[in-house]
């Protein structure tokens, strides 16, 4: 997962205070770029966008593929938009795409080469889930399942299935991500990241005081006590208990 900035050392500010991060630099790679690091241990990537770009900021969700070229051609054919790539990273960690689905949410595409994601998870300050929020859940859940077919991900084909309001991703019958069915949204479709943290109210609060966005306040959920938070430049995030 990549978070693209207007500010990158306000982002840098922003997290690392609320999660802890601290930061190594990974080299020039379409543009300034950042590692996360907890213990030691990379869980996400920071980067800033040039000025002027006009986009929004926004954290993306990386999928695994075993060839970044067949999935963008998939994304293609399944009425998504390719809006980067697929291109060879500058410091050959590996090659990836950046895309949209059919209702606009954007993610990205990752064939590894030296790097292969996630150093840690689960644990506080690393992700625990990334998840899609659309009004068009079950449209979304087909083309994900489309696009990221048995020859396109490290397992065996990825499946769909049904959880009331939420669309479970599946590998080898692994859940991988989440697509939830919300009435309205605020902006586009989206790929929400959670991070695990050991208290949701401590971290929510913290993130007001900093500048940040509080959506849904801390409560308690099914899948553990969660709130739903935006940093000071207006990416979505969110924040879940540790088991």
């Amino acid at each position: 997962m990549s978070l693209t900035a207007h500010d990158l050392t306000a982002a840098e500010h922003f997290y690392g205070a609320l999660l802890g991060w601290e930061f190594g630099s990974d080299g020039v790679d379409l543009g300034p770029y950042r590692r996360a690091l907890v213990n030691g241990l990379p869980v996400a990537g920071l980067g800033e966008m040039p000025p002027g770009t006009g986009m929004p900021v926004d954290w993306i969700t990386y999928f695994a593929a075993d060839n970044a070229d067949e999935v963008a051609h998939r994304v293609r054919c399944s009425g998504g938009t390719v809006a980067l790539g697929p291109l060879d990273s500058e410091t050959g960690a590996g090659r990836r795409a950046v895309a949209a689905d059919p209702d606009g949410a954007v993610f990205g595409i990752w064939e590894t080469q030296l790097y292969g994601g996630w150093g840690l998870q689960h644990q506080p300050g690393a992700a625990a889930w990334s998840e899609l929020e659309t009004t068009g859940a079950r449209r979304a859940g087909t083309f994900y399942q489309g696009v990221f077919g048995s020859s396109a991900v490290r397992s065996e084909a990825a499946g769909v299935r049904r959880e009331q309001d939420l669309v479970v991703l599946t590998v080898a019958g692994r859940r991988v991500a989440g697509i939830r069915q919300v009435p309205r949204l605020r902006d586009r479709p989206h790929w929400r990241i959670l991070f695990t943290v050991d208290s949701v109210d401590e971290v929510a609060a913290n993130a007001a005081a900093l500048g940040g966005t509080v959506e849904q306040p801390p409560a308690d959920t099914p899948f553990g006590r969660m709130a739903l938070l935006r940093d000071p430049q207006g990416a979505p995030f969110g924040v879940v208990a540790a088991d």
